[in-house]
């Protein structure tokens, strides 16, 4: 069996998984409370359809997407909104919310069944949109808007992400090993919105078993779906180097994968169109991975969206004493959390909590060329940060500081520890501004 990968930079840290991945998914119980961000997604945020008082049910539209590149947010449980106030998202991000008191009792809900094989691709894409469906890699970019292909441009590959290289996290391969033909079903939905058969499934070789099985109920229902193993390399999951690895294509500076002929979809996302277009069910609760060495408990939970990460914790047997970090997401992309009580959003894939590491403490650039030699998209971080870090936006924006995917591999490999991700986020931000 061939192991493909891609090619320049990358790094290859511990995976930590063997502390979650054999925990099956657990529901959690609907808490006292829900927060309900109206950014949910990458683009505008949704606009508030409640205000205080306002009963809401179980699925009901809550939040309208206020432009294109949005979507809609549903409440993802029966309840009585009594308070609508600023929060801040795991992200960093300060966003309306409605606060969400549920009820004891919550309504089932989402059981009759769709045949969506009879609806046309506009249909289920109107289906998809409708429902709030976005990204459940992290990245949260409408998934409606991935799907639609613009006139002039064709897509000859549909490649499903199921290689979650993020250390610790395991959220999509229990998803893989537990709803199989859920995924697979919402991998035909997907193909069958795009209008592309050449279907590639891509999963690292830590998980053979979920390969086997993706591949052997594949052939069993006769989907023209391939399975292919990949060689354990961060971060595969990125959509260039996923499509580097897989089709071997090269996405150019500042295209798209449609550009090379691709749309990327995440297992999360897959299982989450099966929802929508099988039973109407919104994108109101997602599967997320509660791990690291400081939590007593590690567990993978199917959580509504809006549950507090403190709710997370407790349900996974609560914090151990050398707790030092709390992150929202992976440790290579995540977000360090200073409030337990940060709600959930649709791309929460993990919570960590982990003890202390590594020396804080930072020393001057060395001029190794680490950070040069293991970045996956070929830039040069030390010259980046180094403009960066005396204010020269423009000169690091000139050698490619917008083509950063903030993947960390620089920073991992860095012997003097500079913050060289949080560096160029704030080049970028700055970068923009001067302009």
């Amino acid at each position: 069996m061939k192991f493909a990968t891609f090619g320049r930079g990358g790094v290859h840290p511990d995976d930590r998984k063997g502390l979650s991945k054999d925990k099956k998914i657990e529901k959690l119980p609907f808490p006292d409370e829900l927060i309900v961000s109206m950014s949910q997604h990458l683009g505008a945020p949704a606009t508030p359809l409640k205000k205080k008082g306002d009963r809401v049910e179980r699925g009901e539209v809550i939040g309208s997407a206020s432009s294109y590149v949005s979507s809609p947010v549903h409440s993802p449980a029966d309840g009585v909104v009594v308070d609508v106030r600023k929060v801040r998202v795991p992200s960093g991000a300060v966003a309306d919310a409605l606060v969400i008191k549920c009820d004891e009792t919550q309504s089932d809900g989402f059981k009759e069944e769709f045949d969506w094989k009879k609806e046309s691709p506009e249909s289920l894409l109107e289906t998809v949109k409708s429902l709030g469906i976005v990204g459940m890699g992290g990245a949260t970019f409408p998934t409606a808007v991935k799907l639609s292909i613009p006139m002039g441009k064709k897509v000859d590959a549909l490649i499903i992400n199921g290689v979650e290289c993020e250390p610790y996290l395991t959220s999509d391969y229990r998803l893989m090993m537990e709803r199989p033909e859920e995924i697979l079903e919402g991998i035909m939905a997907a193909s069958r919105i795009i209008s592309t058969s050449n279907i590639i499934i891509g999963i690292e070789a830590n998980k053979m078993d979920a390969v086997e099985l993706l591949s052997s109920l594949s052939e069993k229902k006769g989907y023209p779906i391939k399975v292919q193993p990949l060689k354990m390399k961060y971060p595969q999951g990125d959509e260039k180097q996923l499509i580097k690895a897989i089709l071997n294509r090269e996405v150019p500076s500042g295209k798209l994968p449609l550009d090379v002929g691709a749309v990327v979809c995440n297992i999360g996302t897959t299982y989450a169109i099966y929802e929508a277009v099988k039973f109407h069910k919104p994108l109101i609760e997602r599967v997320c991975t509660v791990s690291g060495e400081s939590v007593n408990e590690p567990k993978n939970v199917f959580a509504p969206i809006g549950t507090k990460f403190s709710d997370l914790i407790a349900y996974a047997g609560g914090a151990k004493d050398d707790l030092v970090s709390l992150i929202a997401g992976g440790p290579m992309m995540g977000f360090a959390v200073a409030d337990p009580d940060t709600p959930m959003v649709k791309g929460s894939g993990g919570v960590l909590m982990l003890p202390k590491m590594l020396d804080d403490v930072s020393f001057p650039c060395v001029l190794c060329g680490k950070c040069v030699e293991h970045c996956p998209m070929g830039l040069m971080p030390n010259r980046m940060f180094r403009n960066i870090k005396y204010g020269n936006y423009q000169a690091a924006m000139d050698l490619g500081l917008m083509d950063c995917k903030e993947c960390g591999c620089c920073a991992y490999t860095c012997p003097s520890h500079l913050p060289l991700v949080q560096g160029f986020k704030l080049g970028k931000k700055l970068g923009r501004m001067k302009k």
